[in-house]
């Protein structure tokens, strides 16, 4: 088995980038979701509520986070080190609350006149402090320690491209589009052995670079809208053709992809290309 796609979403759900290698942290790949968007009261904002978002190309250099989108007249550039002493605030992503470093008023500026006022609020920009730790829910974790940055909730996400290819050809048969993998905002894409097999599977890696996967990523209406515009070409879909097809069996709704911690590995890397092995859950686990 091998990787096909790694993806960084360095702006919590602006556009992602694809790379053909990933550094790995304690928290996920470098620079994954390692800025936000918030509003007046200091609340995620994502496409479920601002399907713009997806609007804005989002590229890493060096020394840089780019934002851009074909309404503002230049770029948004925010250094990637910060001599000066940012604010911090209290931010929340659903019912969590942790510290962040506001990016300031130019980067406020330049999200509220691309993207709006959502519900008359301006828009800011933070970022996650490195010395900031974001643990992951215990609930589905066994006796580990794991954290992320401002991800929903785990460090990584890892689908199959034998699960979409499963997913696209019942959209097919009920006379639908088949939709991209981009869809659903991955960050490591596997070619997959049976379609929906990753939900048996307990840990994925090599011999450097070791992933537990510990839940079923439950997917919301972001999946029904084009990344590149916003726009949902076919209402409802692909989520209720994956209600449909029962991806996840004992589970109500609609999963696509598992979520994973890292076990080990912390300082390598990963690679398209690179082969990976997994080992399965066993029946008590």
């Amino acid at each position: 088995m091998r990787i096909t796609q790694l993806n960084i979403y360095p702006v919590k759900s602006l556009r992602g980038i694809g790379l053909e290698a990933a550094s790995i942290t304690a928290r996920g790949f470098a620079f994954d979701r390692h800025w936000m968007v918030v509003d007046d009261d200091n609340r995620f904002v994502t496409q479920r509520e601002l399907p713009a978002m997806a609007q804005v190309v989002v590229r890493l250099e060096s020394h840089a986070l780019i934002l851009e989108h074909a309404d503002a007249a230049e770029p948004l550039v925010i250094e990637l080190e910060r001599n000066e002493v940012a604010p911090r605030l209290e931010v929340r992503i659903w019912k969590e609350v942790c510290e962040a470093l506001d990016e300031g008023s130019r980067a406020s500026d330049w999200l509220t006149e691309v993207l709006g006022r959502p519900g008359g609020s301006r828009l800011r920009l933070v970022r996650f402090p490195d010395d900031q730790r974001r643990d992951i829910e215990s609930d589905y974790l066994r006796g580990e320690s794991a954290q992320t940055g401002f991800a929903d909730g785990y460090s990584f996400l890892v689908t199959s491209e034998a699960s979409l290819a499963a997913l696209n050809a019942r959209l097919l048969d009920k006379g639908l589009d088949e939709v991209p993998m981009s869809r659903f905002r991955p960050n490591i894409v596997v070619q997959g052995e049976a379609a929906f097999d990753e939900r048996e599977w307990d840990e994925l890696g090599n011999e450097e670079v070791r992933l537990g996967l510990r839940k079923p990523c439950k997917r919301c209406k972001i999946i029904t809208q084009d990344q590149r515009t916003g726009d949902a070409p076919t209402p409802k879909e692909p989520l209720k053709t994956l209600v449909e097809m029962a991806t996840q069996p004992g589970w109500k709704g609609a999963f696509f992809g598992q979520n994973a911690i890292l076990l080990a590995g912390e300082g390598r890397e990963l690679r398209v290309g690179d082969r990976v092995n997994v080992s399965r859950r066993r029946a008590d686990s």
